[in-house]
């Protein structure tokens, strides 16, 4: 049975909740450094939230399209646009944290250490090929890409998720847990993905006519 839709009104008050949602991350953070209450070197701790928030938020940009397939809640597409803007706002916030705390944005020193540190090097990637897709979110850029080419573009998502994991990975000297329960929810979506793949090249094959 096909789930009721959603009425707009009810949609505003998501896209409320959930742009509310996606900013007390920040806010936490904002107010964690206005009480100097982020542990004993607030600088690292900066880096490593907006990181794990840039991750979070992607895994829930990548969740959406499987879970609107398996609850039929064809709405919830609205709002992936909006939580991947988020993913790349964080990855932007981290970015800028390490330019500032560990380059002190001496650019001279940046290509050296992207060079010198491959943990760096891959994150930098996720980084670059995240600005793609950002730019190209908006309804505008939809239509000129067309449908297709759009949503082939935006399945970067995965690699971009696919490097920041392996950012994390190995830029944990000991304790890789965090970075293992990502890698398995991303094989999880990418299970999902393909058997949903599998399932509409088996009705394309159904329908092609056999010879007599």
């Amino acid at each position: 049975m096909p789930a009721k839709p959603i009425s707009q009104r009810n949609v505003v008050l998501l896209k409320i909740a959930v742009w509310i949602a996606l900013f007390i991350p920040l806010a936490y953070l904002g107010y964690g450094i206005a009480t100097n209450n982020l542990g004993a070197n607030p600088l690292s701790e900066i880096e490593h939230f907006t990181g794990e928030w840039t991750l979070r938020l992607l895994m829930a940009t990548l969740a959406i399209t499987p879970a609107r397939r398996i609850t039929g809640w064809n709405w919830l597409i609205r709002f992936r646009r909006l939580v991947g803007l988020f993913a790349f706002f964080y990855a932007s916030c981290h970015f800028f944290a390490y330019l500032w705390f560990d380059q002190n944005f001496v650019w001279a020193s940046i290509l050296p250490d992207l060079l010198k540190r491959r943990f760096i090097l891959v994150g930098f990637s996720a980084w670059l090929l995240l600005l793609p897709l950002a730019a190209t979110s908006t309804l505008g850029w939809i239509r000129r890409l067309g449908g297709k080419r759009w949503n082939l573009l935006h399945r970067l998502t995965y690699l971009c998720a696919v490097l920041a994991i392996i950012h994390f990975y190995w830029g944990q000297k000991a304790d890789h847990k965090d970075p293992m329960i990502f890698a398995c929810i991303l094989a999880a979506l990418f299970a999902v993905r393909a058997y949903y793949a599998w399932q509409k090249n088996k009705r394309g094959t159904k329908k092609i006519p056999t010879a007599v």
